[in-house]
């Protein structure tokens, strides 16, 4: 192996994080992964496995001037819209005093009770959000650890003890726990439980899942907090926007390259092999990819601790989420809210989902048979507002669906199962909206093992881990490495299975290219020859 790097940095996995840390990086001087945008059916295109737009940080959209590349984003005019039965349903939005209004139906003294709800869920997320863009301490580091900690204790004092005692609460405590505190109806108890299971295979009473709630309500949509949107043109948008300004800096982009493993000698990593043998060297190496999947599979295991492998082998992974493209003949009927022209209910987050209840039972079905027999749905038609995406007057539905789980029961396996839990989940929509079925025309399925297979998500899981409390911030993937770098010299990690977690943020990308940078800078990845 010659000692010349023609690389200053190979990053592994084109997604959006790896793409948003070649950006950084590059500023020194089909893409897109999970989220990408394809034809699924003849006509119609559509994202295909992330969906919808909220956790995108506006320092990375600004950085990487996405909107200049082309990237929009255009917000749902309600948030949520749940169908409860034949008559009844519940809206979440477009306003806090509209939802106030709506959940008055149900319960006066929870409309009442909501706008306190509101502001402490943005007490603790103001903590979070706080928190975002700082790497965390590795706990047991040296005095560059001992101060990043001191940091931090800085900036959770100056919330308040209030803030900092909500923050604890849902980092400790299930969301169900939290919202029949504050909460009497059914409704409202599990539009904002929804957030709690998206990705996360646990039933919403479950201690911890209050912290996943949180997650999905740090976000905004142009400025506006809390809200989620469509990106025109699909998911795919916000990857080609990155790479586009990738390119703009000088990153060389190669697809269909699949990466065999990574080189290691005791310099530490020294670039990856290509299946046909071929060495790619670099001075460093970033991983965009699911921490079991490089570690267990991309490396010799006799070049990592003994210890560290047994906790990485641990690493819990497998959100239970199914995933399904539509193409629609007509949008759904609904028979408690009727129409198959647009309405803003269409536009919004569709839920089925009535209760935690309903949501629990997903979970213990899941965990028994493998599938939900009542599985919880969300449901997206992007086509109401971007009519880049079907023919006119067709349409296309994103659904993503829990409780499924990875690994099935018995002599059960995914490739013999998928079609006939699709039909499961177009027929439970289809109680809702008795035209769904006979109005699908086309449809896309990925099954957990799909989205394994097809996109590196070990267990299919969408956050590249579960984000419980040991395996969050200082514990991002494991105790002791949480600063973005492998146990092993010039390895790092900037994909999900880092802080601060899962969704389409660009945020571990972002803190992963900060610290690279600064090893270059202070010579950290200057090595003497073997």
């Amino acid at each position: 192996m010659p000692n010349h790097k023609p690389y200053d940095a190979i990053i592994v996995g084109g997604g959006h994080n790896g793409l948003t840390c070649a950006c950084y990086l590059a500023g020194r001087a089909v893409v897109g992964g999970a989220a990408v945008t394809e034809e699924f059916f003849p006509g119609f295109r559509n994202s295909t496995a992330a969906y919808t737009v909220s956790l995108l940080h506006p320092k990375v959209i600004r950085d990487l001037r996405l909107a200049e590349n082309g990237l929009r984003i255009i917000e749902r005019p309600i948030a949520k819209f749940l169908p409860l039965s034949e008559r009844e349903y519940f809206k979440v939005g477009p306003s806090p005093a509209a939802t106030q209004n709506e959940l008055a139906r149900f319960s006066p003294r929870d409309a009442g009770r909501l706008p306190d709800y509101c502001a402490m869920l943005d007490r603790a997320g103001d903590v979070l959000r706080a928190l975002l863009l700082e790497t965390p301490p590795n706990v047991g580091g040296g005095v560059r650890d001992a101060f990043a900690a001191l940091r931090t204790v800085y900036r959770l004092r100056k919330f308040g003890m209030g803030a900092r005692r909500d923050l604890l609460d849902f980092m400790a405590k299930s969301a169900g726990d939290v919202l029949d505190f504050w909460f009497e109806s059914n409704p409202v108890k599990a539009a904002f439980g929804f957030d709690a299971v998206v990705g996360n295979f646990a039933s919403p009473y479950a201690p911890g899942t209050a912290y996943v709630l949180l997650h999905h309500v740090i976000g905004e949509v142009n400025g506006r907090r809390g809200a989620w949107g469509h990106a025109v043109g699909g998911m795919g948008a916000i990857t080609q926007a990155m790479a586009q300004e990738a390119e703009r800096r000088g990153v060389e982009i190669t697809t269909e390259c699949e990466v065999a493993k990574v080189v290691v000698d005791d310099r530490g990593a020294q670039g990856v092999q290509l299946p046909d043998g071929r060495v790619m060297e670099a001075r460093c190496v970033v991983a965009n990819v699911n921490p079991k999947l490089l570690f267990l599979k991309l490396m010799d295991e006799n070049t990592l601790d003994g210890e560290f492998l047994q906790r990485i082998r641990a690493y819990k992974c497998g959100s239970a989420t199914f995933r399904m493209n539509v193409a629609l003949a007509e949008l759904p009927d609904f028979t408690c809210l009727p129409g198959v022209e647009v309405q803003e209910h269409h536009q919004s987050g569709i839920i089925i989902g009535p209760s935690l209840a309903y949501l629990e039972q997903a979970y213990f079905d899941a965990r028994t048979y493998g599938c939900s027999r009542a599985p919880v749905i969300e449901m997206l038609i992007p086509s109401t507002v971007d009519d880049t995406l079907a023919p006119p007057g067709r349409h296309v539905a994103s659904l993503f669906c829990q409780h499924f789980a990875p690994r099935l029961p018995g002599e059960l396996h995914w490739d013999h199962v998928r079609e006939d839990a699709a039909d499961h989940v177009i027929d439970t929509v289809t109680r809702y909206a008795p035209n769904f079925k006979n109005a699908v025309v086309g449809r896309k399925v990925l099954s957990p093992l799909d989205l394994e297979r097809e996109f590196g998500l070990t267990g299919g899981d969408i956050f590249h881990g579960a984000m419980t409390l040991d395996q969050l911030w200082s514990a991002r993937p494991v105790l002791g490495h949480a600063n973005y770098r492998a146990p092993v010299h010039a390895l790092y990690l900037c994909g999900a299975g880092t802080h601060p977690g899962g969704g389409v943020s660009g945020v571990p990308g972002h803190n992963c290219a900060r610290e690279i940078i600064g090893d270059f800078r202070w010579g950290r990845l200057d090595r003497k020859k073997k």
